[in-house]
């Protein structure tokens, strides 16, 4: 195997694990002048190859960039909230994780039962939570549904939908995206996974996206918000402290 290419393999991988990855990075790369996305080589069932991508340490001037291609990325949109990458016809991943995909009316369906329930139940199940824990979190889900809180409406977004920092290389070219979760979506989801994870120059990576895209108002009160569906898939991969995170910030929203 070339030394430009960098293969990811898992043998027990579910059907389309690395397919609907490979359709979320193409669907995230046909955006003239968007954010930076790795190159496909190869796929199979069990394997993806993608280009390598030689990391050097990121810039004040790559963040900008990325900032800019990500708002144009986003502006590229999708037929609806929930909607898969593409032409990819069937439900997706995040990490090892199965995650639904299916056209909803409005963002506030979208993450409250195609992105939140689903753990919710899952950590429920498993004892990380409890009764009453799990009544704060279907109460802000259901508020969503309702229009109560999420913000002013607006269309949905092309999300790379997994835009925590490990998934954002950093080249002499500028910032590169990998390992995407892609759908449609609410922009502010991918813009709050990179803060919560934290990432360099963040400040002014978001000042130069307004420029390009601008936020709607209240924007930075909604990043918590935004948050709870990252915070619920750590929790149920990694477990109570996580779920302790997102209730926290639940009660806020409540």
């Amino acid at each position: 195997m070339s030394s430009n290419a960098f293969v990811k393999r898992r043998v027990d991988a579910p059907d389309g694990f690395y397919a609907v990855e490979a359709a979320g990075l193409a669907w995230l790369a046909e955006v003239p002048g968007g954010a930076a996305v790795v190159r496909v080589l190869d796929m199979s069932p069990d394997s993806l190859t993608v280009e390598r991508i030689e990391e050097k340490p990121p810039t004040l001037g790559g963040a900008v960039a990325f900032g800019r291609g990500l708002a144009r990325m986003h502006a590229a949109g999708a037929s609806a909230y929930g909607v898969p990458p593409g032409s990819w016809p069937g439900n997706g991943f995040i990490g090892p994780l199965p995650l639904a995909h299916r056209a909803c009316a409005s963002f506030g369906e979208f993450f409250g039962e195609l992105r939140m329930r689903p753990f919710v139940r899952s950590l429920r199940d498993t004892g990380t939570i409890d009764d009453n824990e799990v009544a704060v979190l279907d109460r802000v889900g259901d508020r969503l549904g309702r229009g109560v809180i999420g913000g002013p409406d607006e269309p949905p977004s092309r999300l790379h939908g997994d835009l925590w920092n490990g998934n954002v290389l950093w080249s002499d070219d500028g910032a590169v995206l990998i390992d995407p979760a892609a759908h449609g979506g609410h922009r502010e989801s991918d813009l709050a996974m990179l803060a919560l994870f934290g990432l360099p120059y963040l400040e002014p990576l978001l000042a130069a996206y307004h420029e390009v895209h601008p936020l709607a108002e209240g924007w930075r009160k909604r990043v918590g918000l935004h948050q709870l569906y990252p915070l619920l898939v750590h929790a149920v991969l990694f477990g109570r402290g996580y779920a302790h995170r997102a209730l926290t910030i639940a009660a806020t929203y409540y």
